[in-house]
C-alpha cells in the first residue's frame, strides 16, 4: 500500500481582531456600479468592495437577490490576475449547473469535481462539492496554493445535521492565504457567523446583510372550508372554523369531503390531512397566476397530484407544439430512447404538468428542469431540493403541507427551509410580486406556527461540529495527538458556547476533548495508530472519506482477497445502500454471494460491538444487500428499466447508490498498490457499473 500525500497545513493562527467593513478605503477600490450589464444594487456593491480590498465576505441576502453575480465577480477577477477558484455547492446537481453555466462563458477555463465525474481538475475555475474541497484540503493542501477565491453558495449548510461538519473543517483547515466568499439566503445570526469567521482566518472580512427581494412576496392561506384567504383573517378563520368543526365531523355536510380515503372507516374526516388541491389550481388558472412550484414533502405525493392534474389541459396550440419540439431535441440530446415519448413524464408535459424529485433518474429530472425553464411548465410538483441553489422561480409558490421529517419523526418545518421555497415565488422583470400559498389541515390552522413561519425571522446557525474518522487521523498524523484538541479550539461551536458561564464553558469543553479523545482511543482499538504515529490501517482509513472503518477493515482482515468483480460491486453497494422503508429485512438468495454477504456482516457487527464500548454517538453503518439481485442483472447488462422488478428503491436512488459506490471505489484504488490484484478487480467493478444511466460524465456531456 502507498501512503497518502502530506500537505496538511498547520492550523491557521489567530489574528487580531479588526473592523468588520473598510471605512475609509481609497476611492480606487470603490466597486462598480454597473457590471456585466447589471446595475449593482447596494449590497451586490458593498460585497464587490470587499472583494476588492482583500478580504473574505459574507453575504445574507433573499432567495432570487442576486447573490451570484457577487460570486461571478470574484472568479472574473481571480481569472483577470490569473489565479485559480474554487465553487463549492452542497448538491450534485447544483455543483453541474454551474458547471454549464461557466462552461458557456467565454474565456473561462472550468473543471468539474463531484465525486462522481473529474473534469479538467487543473481548470482555472473548478465546481466542486463541499465535500470534495474538504478532502482536498487535508489530503493536499499544496496543490491548492495557487487558488485565490473558494465560493461557498449555500453557506447556512453549515447548520445541516449530517454534513454541516464539512464547512467547518473547510473553513478552519484551508490554507491561510485563500479568502472565501459565503453566501447564504437566510443567516439571522450572521454578526456570530462573520466573527468566527474573522477570528480564524488571517484576512478580515465584509459582511453583507441585505433583506430586501427584488420582487415581494404576498402570502396567503388556504382551507377547504375557506378557501384561500390573507394572513389578516387568520383569527378569524381559526375561531369560526373551529366552532364548526364538531357539527361538520359527524356529517358528510358541505364543504367536508365523504370520498373513500379522506374518512377512516367511518371515524369522520382525518383532520390531519391538507385539503384537495384541486380547487386552488383552478382559481390560480383562472387568475393567470400560473407557473407555479407546489412543494410537497412526499415522492408519493408529487407523483400523485401530478397525475391528478393531467386532467387540465395547461398549454395553449402555440406552446403545445413549442413543447412536442423540445421534446424531440431533448430525446436526441441526452440519447433518450424513442419511447420515452410515450411515457408519463412526457405525456405529462404535454399538458403543462410535471413532478421533480430525488427518486428520478438524473436524466428524467433535467428533462423536467429544461420543459420548466422553458416556461412550458405551469405546474410542477417537486420536493424541497428543487428550491436549493437552482434557480428556477415561478409566479406562485404553493405548500402541500408544512410538516416534514426531521431524520427522527415528522414536525413543522423550520423557518429558513420555509422562506428558501418561498423565496422561488416571484420572476424578476416579469412579477410585480410573488405569491405563496399555504394549504391548511384543521390542525394545522389551529396548531401549526403560522406567524413564525410569516415573521420569515430564520433559525440561527449552530455548529454541528464532528470531526470524521479520516480527519482524525490526518490531524494525528500531521500535528499529533495532543494538537487534536486545537482543532475543536477553532470550531464555531467553541465560538458559540463562549457566551454561557464559565461553568457551562468548562463543561462544554471537557464534553468535546472527551469525545475527540473517545474517537481517537477506538481507532487505537482497532490498531489505526499507535502513540502519536498512523499504522498501515491508519494510512490507508486516512485516505477514504465516508465509511472508511468498514473498509479498511474489510481490506486488512482479508474479506475482499481474491473476490470477483461482480462480489465487489455488490459489497460496495451494500455498504453505500440504505432502505428508504424499514420493514422486514430483503431476503437475498444464498447464490448470490450468500457466504461473502456474511463475512462482511461479521466484520460490521465487530465494528458496532468495539465502537459501542467506547460509548460513541453514532455507530459505524452495518450493509443493506437489497440492491444485490438489481447489482448482478445490472452487470450482466440488462436495460435499467429492468432492475424496477427486481427492488423497492426508486431509480434515483438506485442510481445514486451504484454512482456512490463507484465513489468509494475509487478512493480505495488510489491507495493500495495498482500490482494487488484488489486494484484490477475494482477497477473491473467500477467499468461494470459505470455504464448508460449511471455513467454521470456521459450524461454530463450529452446535456
Amino acid at each position: 500500500m502507498t501512503q497518502p500525500k502530506k500537505g496538511h497545513p498547520e492550523l491557521p493562527s489567530r489574528p487580531q481582531s479588526a473592523p468588520r467593513r473598510g471605512a475609509d478605503e481609497p476611492d480606487d477600490l470603490e466597486a462598480p456600479l454597473r457590471w456585466k450589464g447589471f446595475v449593482l444594487s447596494v449590497f451586490q456593491r458593498e460585497a464587490i468592495r470587499g472583494i476588492r480590498q482583500g478580504q473574505n465576505v459574507l453575504v445574507s441576502a433573499p432567495t432570487g437577490a442576486g447573490k451570484t453575480l457577487v460570486a461571478e465577480y470574484a472568479i472574473a477577477d481571480a481569472v483577470a490576475r490569473g489565479k485559480r477558484c474554487i465553487y463549492t455547492a452542497p448538491i450534485k446537481a447544483l455543483s453541474n449547473q454551474k458547471y454549464r453555466d461557466f462552461r458557456d462563458e467565454p474565456g473561462i477555463d472550468v473543471g468539474l469535481m463531484t465525486g462522481d465525474v473529474t473534469i479538467h481538475p487543473r481548470a482555472q475555475v473548478l465546481i466542486m462539492t463541499t465535500e470534495i474541497l474538504r478532502n482536498s484540503i487535508l489530503e493536499n493542501s499544496a496543490g491548492l496554493s495557487d487558488v485565490e477565491y473558494v465560493i461557498f453558495d449555500e453557506v447556512h449548510f453549515m447548520d445541516d445535521l449530517e454534513r454541516g461538519t464539512v464547512w467547518e473543517e473547510s473553513l478552519i483547515f484551508a490554507p491561510a492565504a485563500m479568502r472565501f466568499i459565503c453566501l447564504s439566503a437566510t443567516i439571522s445570526n450572521i454578526d456570530e457567523v462573520s466573527g468566527w469567521l474573522e477570528e480564524i482566518r488571517e484576512q478580515k472580512i465584509t459582511t453583507v446583510l441585505s433583506e430586501k427581494r427584488p420582487v415581494p412576496l404576498h402570502f396567503r392561506f388556504y382551507t377547504e372550508r375557506s378557501g384561500s384567504f390573507e394572513p389578516s383573517k387568520l383569527g378569524a378563520n381559526r375561531s369560526r372554523e373551529k366552532q364548526t368543526e364538531p357539527r361538520a365531523s359527524k356529517s358528510r355536510g358541505r364543504g367536508m369531503r365523504g370520498r373513500r380515503g379522506r374518512r377512516g372507516r367511518g371515524r369522520g374526516p382525518n383532520p390531519n390531512l391538507p385539503p384537495a388541491v384541486e380547487p386552488l389550481f383552478q382559481e390560480l388558472e383562472e387568475k393567470q397566476l400560473l407557473p407555479a412550484l407546489i412543494f410537497a414533502f412526499s415522492r408519493k405525493a408529487c407523483e400523485q397530484m401530478a397525475r391528478k392534474a393531467m386532467g387540465r389541459q395547461l398549454l395553449d396550440k402555440d406552446e403545445k407544439r413549442r413543447m412536442e419540439a423540445l421534446q424531440d431535441e431533448l430525446i436526441e440530446l441526452f440519447q433518450l430512447d424513442a419511447g420515452m415519448a410515450e411515457g408519463e413524464i412526457f405525456r405529462m408535459a404535454l399538458r403543462g404538468v410535471g413532478y421533480h424529485h430525488a427518486g428520478m433518474l438524473p436524466a428524467h429530472k433535467e428533462v423536467v428542469e429544461r420543459f420548466f425553464t422553458a416556461g412550458l411548465t405551469k405546474l410542477l410538483f417537486t420536493t424541497e431540493t428543487f428550491a436549493l441553489g437552482i434557480n428556477m422561480p415561478a409566479r406562485a409558490v404553493v405548500f402541500h403541507s408544512l410538516r416534514k421529517f426531521d431524520g427522527v419523526n415528522f414536525d413543522y418545518m423550520r423557518t429558513r427551509d420555509f422562506m428558501q421555497m418561498a423565496g422561488r415565488a416571484g420572476r424578476q422583470g416579469l412579477d410585480d410580486e410573488g405569491l405563496v400559498y399555504t394549504l391548511l389541515s384543521p390542525t394545522d390552522l389551529q396548531d401549526a406556527p403560522l406567524k413564525r413561519l410569516l415573521a420569515g425571522k430564520p433559525e440561527p446557525i449552530e455548529s454541528r461540529f464532528r470531526l470524521s474518522y479520516a480527519t482524525l487521523l490526518h490531524l494525528v498524523d500531521r500535528l499529533g495527538r495532543e494538537r487534536v484538541h486545537e482543532a475543536w479550539e477553532k470550531s464555531f461551536n467553541q465560538f458559540q458556547n463562549r457566551g454561557g458561564t464559565k461553568k457551562q464553558r468548562l463543561k462544554n469543553a471537557r464534553g468535546q476533548h472527551s469525545l475527540i479523545d473517545r474517537h481517537i482511543d477506538f481507532l487505537g482499538d482497532l490498531g489505526y495508530l499507535s502513540d502519536e504515529k498512523l499504522k498501515s490501517r491508519g494510512l490507508v482509513a486516512q485516505a477514504i472519506n465516508g465509511f472508511e472503518l468498514q473498509v479498511t477493515e474489510l481490506m486488512f482482515r482479508g474479506v475482499l482477497e481474491e473476490v470477483e468483480p461482480a462480489g465487489l460491486a455488490v459489497v460496495f453497494v451494500g455498504l453505500i445502500h440504505e432502505e428508504r422503508r424499514r420493514f422486514e429485512p430483503v431476503r437475498i438468495p444464498q447464490v448470490m454471494f450468500g457466504d461473502l454477504r456474511r463475512e462482511v456482516d461479521q466484520v460490521s457487527r465487530d465494528l458496532l460491538r468495539r465502537s459501542g464500548a467506547f460509548d460513541l454517538p453514532s455507530a459505524p453503518k452495518r450493509p443493506e444487500w437489497g440492491l444485490t439481485p438489481a447489482v448482478l442483472q445490472w452487470l450482466q447488462g440488462v436495460d435499467f428499466d429492468e432492475l424496477d422488478a427486481l427492488t423497492d428503491a426508486s431509480p434515483g436512488d438506485l442510481c445514486r447508490s451504484f454512482r456512490m459506490a463507484i465513489q468509494l471505489m475509487r478512493q480505495v484504488r488510489r491507495v493500495i498498490d495498482r500490482d494487488w490484484d484488489l486494484y484490477s478487480a475494482l477497477g473491473q467493478a467500477m467499468e461494470g457499473l459505470n455504464r448508460d444511466e449511471v455513467d454521470a460524465r456521459q450524461q454530463l456531456e450529452l446535456g
